[in-house]
């Protein structure tokens, strides 16, 4: 069995270039009536809509018809059977799955492609306005929208949905492909010291529990003086799922040197916390 490792040194950023939009690649179905259903309106002016993930929900997602992607989190992603064991995919982690079914107040988009990771942006958003109705969890974009012609009533609060027949295609793969024919693929990148940890984790192909395994935690390092060990189970990273490398990958990535950060872990276990403040690399 493959173990899969990952040292948290150096994070490593990408500048590519400018894509084309996702083709349509799409096929036409038959339109249907429209669907008036309800939303919410946060301070922040977005909009925000109950829905089902594949059956499960309803949760709360910002409407965002300037996303060019559907972005689901990590624990809905679970609860919908959205997550996939592993390591990360495009950009470390952003790996474009298929949603059976995804449904808005009697509104159901199927075949839809959707993003599982946890946005530090939407964490942001969901922290400061849960109190309103909820956590926000997650964004629902052009994969959901370009199906329908939207109407929006600001004063009732209501999207008047109507079925176009449209099918878009996977702008993820799309994407995907553009960077791999693109020439910025042999120009020169720039290579960033990120935070330093001091630890290893993996994940053995056939392991589908919770988080993943510390491998290693190396003397002298944040993580050895926060009191980590080889062997213990990473569940959390700074209120981030890591069920998977690539989800680890992410959650240190997203903190900055010198802030503490609590890792929620079990040992022969047991569970417990630890904070842990990654310095900053050479």
């Amino acid at each position: 069995m493959t173990t899969k490792r990952i040292l948290f040194g150096l994070l490593v950023a990408v500048t590519a270039t400018a894509v084309a939009p996702a083709q349509d690649g799409g096929k036409k179905e038959p339109t249907a009536k429209p669907v008036v259903v309800g939303m919410e309106m946060l301070p922040s002016r977005h909009f925000v809509v109950r829905a089902k993930i594949n059956g499960e929900g309803p949760y709360r997602f910002i409407l965002d018809t300037g996303a060019p992607i559907t972005l689901i989190n990590n624990r809905v992603g679970k609860k919908a059977g959205l997550t996939k064991k592993g390591g990360g995919g495009l950009f470390g982690g952003m790996n474009s799955v298929p949603v059976k079914t995804l449904e808005i107040g009697g509104v159901i988009a199927k075949d839809s492609m959707a993003v599982v990771m946890d946005h530090p942006t939407v964490k942001a958003i969901s922290d400061a306005f849960e109190r309103d109705g909820g956590p926000i969890d997650g964004i629902i974009g052009f994969p959901f929208f370009a199906k329908f012609a939207m109407t929006v009533d600001y004063q009732k609060k209501e999207l008047t949905l109507t079925p176009n027949g449209y099918q878009p295609g996977d702008y993820m793969q799309d994407l995907m492909k553009n960077l791999m024919n693109s020439d910025a693929l042999n120009k020169p990148r720039t290579v960033m010291v990120g935070a330093l940890w001091g630890f290893e984790v993996g994940k053995e192909a056939n392991d589908e529990k919770d988080g993943v395994t510390l491998l290693k935690v190396y003397a002298g390092t944040p993580a050895a003086k926060a009191g980590l060990k080889a062997g213990d189970r990473l569940l959390t990273l700074d209120g981030r799922w890591t069920d998977t490398v690539g989800d680890a990958t992410i959650a240190a990535s997203l903190v900055k040197p010198g802030k503490p950060a609590e890792l929620k872990l079990t040992r022969a276990g047991k569970e417990l916390k630890a904070t842990v403040t990654p310095v900053k690399g050479y």
